[in-house]
């Protein structure tokens, strides 16, 4: 059984270094110049056809094409919610903030989905379960203060977009959730990330109309980096955190542990970043508060909570 953990631990952990890939080449490309809006919709776009092969190897495909198309409207809706406005955003962001800070700033989603509690499910926020969340709170805060004091204020308000994000992307995939728990039996992650990104494509082909209004065709960077993000994160990460997840289905303690090895994005996003791009290191109180924000992760997995059954909404939409 302690072998059976540790290996669970160990996928969970390989899931966040992936996962973290989208912070780091997000970043790299836009600082040579790349459009986010092409950028964040061909990651879309070819997340697409990856995911379909993942449903048609697990012989979930015909499924959920029935679903989708049975009532399309809220897979439109909250597809757009969970994924347009929340990736679009996040890949804004990366061209004011180091991959580090866009990383750390994007934990403020666990936040956020607490937050959100009362108009998914119409119940009162657990304000007794969020006390964690005021250590990634003072986290954030203290490596914004100390990113600003080096870079200046001007850009502080690429905090804005990544904020519409953390609330975006809890809220469109619990509502996808909550809608799929309550008419479809068996409908599994995959198929429900699947029909999301389904959803959202009408978002995607607007910002890729921005796009080549605002630059023209894209790169073959951006394409590049796009693909990249689409593989690693779209679809390893996630098949990693979800085989890490099932390893430890029907033990909380377990899952707990696995979830908060995606504390570890933020440390792998500064580890690529540096060595891919030589983007420096994060300053003592950047440092400090990136810590701090790591730790209110790991508590807010690791406490013993009312937890959701479905661990989807940690990070499996990066």
């Amino acid at each position: 059984m302690a072998d059976t953990l540790r290996r669970a631990i160990f996928v969970g952990s390989l899931s966040a270094l992936f996962f973290s890939s989208t912070f780091v080449l997000n970043r790299l490309v836009t600082l040579q110049g790349a459009s986010p809006f092409w950028l964040a919709s061909l990651r879309y776009l070819f997340t697409v056809p990856l995911l379909a092969s993942v449903l048609v190897s697990r012989r979930e495909w015909a499924f959920a094409w029935r679903t989708f198309w049975g009532r399309p409207g809220p897979w439109f809706i909250w597809g757009t919610v969970g994924f347009g406005f929340f990736y679009l955003p996040i890949t804004l962001a990366a061209r004011w903030d180091p991959a580090w800070l866009v990383a750390g700033g994007w934990q403020l989603t666990i936040v956020m989905g607490s937050l959100v509690v009362p108009y998914v499910d119409h119940r009162r926020i657990p304000w007794r379960d969020m006390w964690p969340s005021l250590i990634i709170l003072a986290g954030v805060a203290m490596a914004e203060w100390s990113s600003r004091q080096t870079t200046g204020w001007g850009a502080v308000w690429a905090l804005i977009p990544i904020l519409i994000a953390a609330v975006a992307y809890p809220l469109g995939n619990r509502k996808m959730m909550q809608y799929t728990q309550s008419r479809t039996m068996g409908f599994s992650v995959y198929q429900r990330k699947f029909g999301m990104t389904l959803g959202s494509l009408p978002f995607w082909f607007v910002s890729m109309a921005v796009g080549g209004i605002r630059s023209g065709w894209p790169a073959g960077g951006t394409v590049l980096a796009a693909a990249a993000t689409a593989v690693f994160s779209g679809v390893i990460a996630t098949l990693l955190f979800f085989y890490a997840t099932d390893v430890a289905r029907g033990d909380i303690g377990w899952l707990a542990r696995i979830e908060a090895t995606q504390s570890l994005e933020i440390f792998f996003t500064v580890l690529l970043a540096s060595l891919l791009f030589s983007q420096k290191w994060p300053q003592v109180g950047e440092w400090a508060g990136l810590l701090a924000i790591m730790a209110g992760m790991a508590l807010h997995s690791l406490r013993p909570p009312r937890r959701q059954a479905d661990p989807a909404t940690v990070s499996a939409g990066l």
